[in-house]
């Protein structure tokens, strides 16, 4: 069986320890975002395209939990995930 996804530029892929679920980040390359610095990733969650989602949480993963943006407060503020992480494997960059 073949394994297909969408996430753009991964770095790495992570396993979330309460589901089991895998995800894929990469880095964040929306430099215009006011907050950029506090959040280096995007996770890869699906629904890219559809009803005008974007496929992707602005995140920090770090090496056993990541913190997800998974909504916004009324004033704009990030409303934030923490997710225990199983496992964690950055990919290595060739040459």
């Amino acid at each position: 069986m073949a394994y297909f996804t969408y996430a753009e530029n991964t770095i790495g892929v992570f396993t979330e320890k309460d589901t089991g679920n895998y995800f894929e980040y990469s880095d964040n390359d929306d430099l215009d975002m006011p907050s950029y610095y506090e959040w280096p990733h995007k996770v890869w969650v699906g629904g890219g395209g559809v009803c005008g989602m974007t496929g992707y949480r602005y995140a920090k993963v770090l090496k056993t939990v990541a913190y997800i943006v998974v909504d916004e407060d009324d004033c704009g503020d990030p409303i934030v995930e923490k997710w225990h992480l199983k496992k964690n494997t950055q990919y290595i960059k060739a040459a």
